[in-house]
């Protein structure tokens, strides 16, 4: 199983400009367009000091997608949900334990959003799992599709793991914490405690992702 630490990855991040594992091969043959995440742009299952950046990044980067969407409303210039949508390839070799969990949550995106569809295929993606014992569950990346999520046992003993697979995907599609919503929102995270087990994103974080990507 593969065991990652932040501050390793973040060393690793600075010298080689890849995300590194102390126990699994550094993503570099699939690695995203564009400078390397770091633990700057991590966004966990519970509320912590690495998400406020990420947190304000993600959620100014869905204010400008929304006031451009307003625009082109505006002056006819684009319709929404005309583009084509968007293939993220994903890669779950790396957390067996969660297989079915994942495929379930791709699923579950799939139903709901136009503008983005999540493929399988391991061993070439932008966007990884792996599983481990960390300091909880969170994903590393920009948002866009790119990065990697890691899932902890512990918490996923703790917390409905299906929850934490959809949630941590949804920052992968480009949507900031919400801690303070409730259990009907994905993107509450553990905010709502335990005892939350909803796996789905609701009608506005379904637009909100295809307002991302169209």
């Amino acid at each position: 199983m593969a065991t990652l630490r932040r501050t390793v990855a973040t060393a690793a991040v600075a010298l080689t400009g890849a995300v590194a594992f102390s126990s699994a091969p550094a993503v570099s043959s699939a690695a995203p367009v564009g400078s390397a995440p770091s633990a700057a742009s991590t966004s966990s299952y519970l509320p912590g000091s690495l998400d406020k950046a990420q947190n304000a990044r993600l959620q100014a980067a869905l204010d400008q997608a929304i006031a451009r969407a307003e625009k082109n409303a505006a002056s006819g210039a684009k319709k929404p949900g005309t583009q084509a949508a968007a293939v993220i390839y994903y890669d779950d070799s790396n957390a067996p334990t969660y297989d079915s969990l994942i495929d379930q949550s791709a699923a579950i995106w799939n139903a709901r959003v136009t503008s983005v569809k999540l493929v399988e295929r391991d061993g070439s993606a932008t966007l990884k799992y792996y599983e481990g014992t960390d300091q909880g569950s969170y994903y590393q990346g920009r948002g866009r599709g790119d990065g990697l999520i890691f899932i902890d046992h512990a918490q996923a003993n703790q917390y409905a793991p299906l929850r934490i697979v959809a949630h941590e995907t949804g920052h992968a599609l480009g949507l900031p914490d919400r801690y303070t919503q409730p259990c009907s929102k994905l993107m509450s995270g553990g905010g709502p405690g335990t005892s939350c087990t909803n796996p789905y994103p609701d009608s506005v974080e379904a637009s909100e992702v295809n307002t991302l990507w169209n």
